[in-house]
């Protein structure tokens, strides 16, 4: 919106919050991905399509195996079907590094030979990669895939930090940590995030299909994120470990994802891991109505 486009927001507010669009100069219109009449009114007159939404439990995915498949696969069907309609000539679509599964080779490239997939989630999500490059070849819309690590910062309010933070609001004596707390990560400040997808999107040809691995070159154990938290927070519970190497099924013991690709393009992220986790907890702090609380006066 700073550079002048003309911008629609298409959300139907199920983990959205309406309190992240207030304000905006943006036409903001509440609909589900699984309405397809809906988004085609949304979308006419658009031109590139950012999309971002998502079923992103990963977790308890087993428990509801539809969901991923309708919320994630079959909603960027509609999306795709949608721009053919309004003839929309480019896609961003967020995709995942659980693609890789529990791959092989660290730092994983995005050419890396796909091991057996390990979560509904990411199946899903490399259905939607599939459908997004079939429609490149055979429509010659321009698609740009972005395999994200988990993302912090600002407006936060999915994944462990928010977990541990709502957690430690509870109850500041004793956390409950899933594994053995020795899972290693790699997480993405938000605002890297959009400049490597800006980045990314500009240097896209007219009718090309890329994928991009998104993340920093540094990974945190669960345990020293558990530290960094409660130090920004100032307590010291007593931590306990469910055990084992991962945190649930699906749960990759180690991320860590090459993102030469995206770097020869210009891009470095500007905050490290530790960084974001600190700046995440503050904004967490500022905005208690993300746990359903009220600001303190």
């Amino acid at each position: 919106m700073a550079d002048g486009l003309d911008v629609t927001v298409y959300d139907n507010f199920s983990t959205g919050r309406r309190e992240f669009v207030d304000g905006l100069d943006a036409r903001v219109v509440e609909g589900d991905l699984l309405d397809p009449d809906a988004l085609a009114a949304a979308m006419a007159g658009r031109d590139t399509v950012f999309h971002l939404a998502a079923n992103a439990d990963v977790r308890h995915g087993l428990e509801h195996p539809r969901r991923d498949l309708e919320q994630n696969t079959i909603a960027t069907s509609n999306v795709l079907e949608a721009m053919r309609a309004a003839g929309a000539s480019r896609i961003v679509f967020s995709s995942t590094g659980s693609v890789y599964g529990e791959p092989e080779v660290f730092p994983t490239p995005e050419d890396c030979p796909f091991p057996v997939q390990t979560s509904l989630y990411a199946a899903s999500k490399l259905a939607g990669e599939g459908l997004i490059a079939a429609y490149c070849t055979g429509y010659a819309i321009t698609g740009v895939v972005y395999r994200f690590v988990s993302i912090l910062g600002e407006r936060y309010t999915h994944g462990h930090v928010y977990d541990f933070v709502a957690a430690l609001r509870r109850d500041p004596s004793e956390l409950h940590v899933l594994g053995d707390g020795r899972q290693e990560k790699s997480y993405l400040y938000v605002g890297d995030c959009v400049e490597a997808i800006v980045t990314g999107l500009a240097a896209a040809r007219g009718g090309s299909f890329s994928v991009f691995n998104l993340g920093t070159d540094e990974t945190l154990v669960v345990d020293d994120s558990v530290a960094a938290i409660c130090a920004a927070l100032g307590v010291t519970p007593q931590v306990e470990h469910s055990g084992g190497r991962r945190g649930w099924v699906g749960d990759s013991p180690l991320i860590r994802l090459d993102t030469t690709r995206i770097r020869e393009l210009g891009w470095t992220p500007q905050l490290t891991i530790p960084e974001a986790v600190t700046r995440t907890v503050a904004w967490l702090e500022a905005n208690p109505f993300v746990f359903g609380e009220r600001a303190v006066a």
